[in-house]
């Protein structure tokens, strides 16, 4: 072999490796700035803030969503969601997660509330950056598909349940509602107190008999979101490419603003009006009873429809929804991985009758979703992954649902259809309560 062939393998294993990227990242750039994180971790020397934080999450997130993307069956299930939400939740089980980070994560995720800040942009942005016809068209036609999902889940998971010999009001009210019921925090927590009175039973001990209803519900929405964007691949003609109404033109969100080059000042503005909405939100819950998700929700409509914003506001509210969902979901979902999925209950759910109601349940709500949504002029891929929303865990589970498919435009629908169609079934399940027990 000559020296001119040598150099050239040489010079051809270097670009190899060059153009191999973790997330954004080179490969010579992520070994060394993983390594820095390491050596901080370990040394104890981590800050315990937003810093410290973002750089464990964003580099685990970055690691586990590139190998989501390349391990060959579950990148096409979501493998991006699956290995970022359960791997940290195995390491924390474990004792594999160092003490130093997990304090970063929880000071970044829990006390500085960052979640709510990466919601607050992708709302804020998909509904903002919405071509208004879409919005308006798809806001009221998500209500049908939610409704028939949620009663076909019902009686779908009542039936499973008999099969496997539960009762149809332990099914309903203890796995079912759970999954449907908007999250651990705006779900499961409510339903906990209101039964502990009811039943006069410990909160602790129902908690633990609701939780892993709905981990194993997101669990099984994921996992049906990512088998939803493969068959949009293969199916043109069921793919809205993430947008929910078929308006027969191409005024569509994302494409529709493509062309627009990034301005700096007008992401500024986006993650400004972002934060006021949401803070508009938090004020005026305690006065209307209404969450302030779904008011910051309310809000952000009422500008896009009465057009009150100027377009290049709403530009910058949409690049920077783009700018988010682009860099961060990885990381929210690692820390949702890391705080809120508990690797041992979720193992403890694993017996055939259990399993086989969460499952039926969910994907009764997501067939509905796609058979009824096509049927009122929507994609149905796109409608079945809104209402597969409704069996996510509050607005981290919707990031984790919409991840898997590759649809965080579609957010602002999944906020609704998993708050107000939690808060609906909370309401009702605390009155069946009442008549039933």
């Amino acid at each position: 072999m000559t020296d001119t062939t040598i150099k050239l393998a040489e010079t051809t294993q270097s670009s190899a490796l060059t153009a191999l990227k973790i997330g954004p990242l080179p490969i010579t750039v992520y070994v060394p700035a993983a390594l820095v994180c390491a050596a901080a971790v370990y040394s104890e020397k981590l800050p315990n803030d937003v810093i410290g934080g973002l750089s464990v999450l964003m580099l685990l997130g970055f690691l586990l969503g590139k190998l989501g993307q390349t391990i060959p069956v579950v990148r096409r299930i979501g493998g991006t969601a699956i290995m970022c939400l359960f791997v940290p939740s195995a390491m924390v089980a474990y004792g594999l997660m160092p003490e130093t980070a997990l304090k970063a994560i929880t000071t970044t995720f829990r006390t500085a509330n960052f979640q709510y800040f990466f919601i607050a942009c992708l709302v804020a942005g998909s509904i903002l950056g919405m071509p208004h016809r879409v919005l308006v068209q798809g806001f009221l036609r998500m209500f049908v598909p939610l409704l028939v999902g949620t009663l076909s889940a019902i009686a779908i998971g009542v039936t499973v349940g008999l099969l496997f010999g539960h009762s149809p009001k332990e099914t309903f009210f203890f796995v079912i509602i759970p999954i449907i019921g908007g999250g651990l925090a705006e779900g499961v927590l409510p339903l906990s107190i209101a039964y502990s009175e009811m039943l006069h039973r410990p909160q602790a001990e129902l908690v633990a008999q609701m939780v892993p209803a709905a981990l194993l519900g997101n669990v099984v929405a994921i996992v049906a979101a990512g088998l939803l964007a493969r068959l949009a691949e293969k199916r043109r003609d069921l793919n809205g490419q993430g947008m929910l109404v078929k308006t027969g033109d191409d005024d569509i969100l994302g494409p529709a603003r493509s062309d627009h080059p990034i301005d700096l000042g007008l992401l500024g503005a986006g993650i400004m009006l972002s934060c006021v909405l949401f803070v508009l939100g938090m004020v005026l819950a305690p006065y209307t009873g209404i969450p302030g998700p779904i008011l910051m929700i309310i809000a952000a409509v009422a500008l896009k429809l009465t057009r009150l914003l100027p377009a290049e506001m709403e530009l910058g509210a949409y690049q920077i929804n783009k700018f988010m969902s682009t860099n961060l979901t990885f990381a929210i979902l690692v820390a949702m991985g890391t705080l809120l999925v508990s690797w041992q209950q979720l193992v403890a759910s694993f017996n055939p009758g259990y399993i086989a109601i969460c499952t039926t349940t969910v994907l009764a709500m997501v067939a509905s979703g796609f058979f009824v949504g096509k049927w009122l002029n929507m994609y149905p891929v796109e409608a079945a992954i809104v209402t597969a929303c409704h069996s996510g865990l509050g607005g981290t589970g919707d990031v984790a649902i919409l991840g898997a498919a590759d649809r965080m435009g579609l957010m602002a629908f999944a906020q609704i259809a998993t708050r107000v169609g939690g808060a609906i079934m909370i309401v009702i399940a605390t009155l069946a309560m009442k008549i039933a027990y």
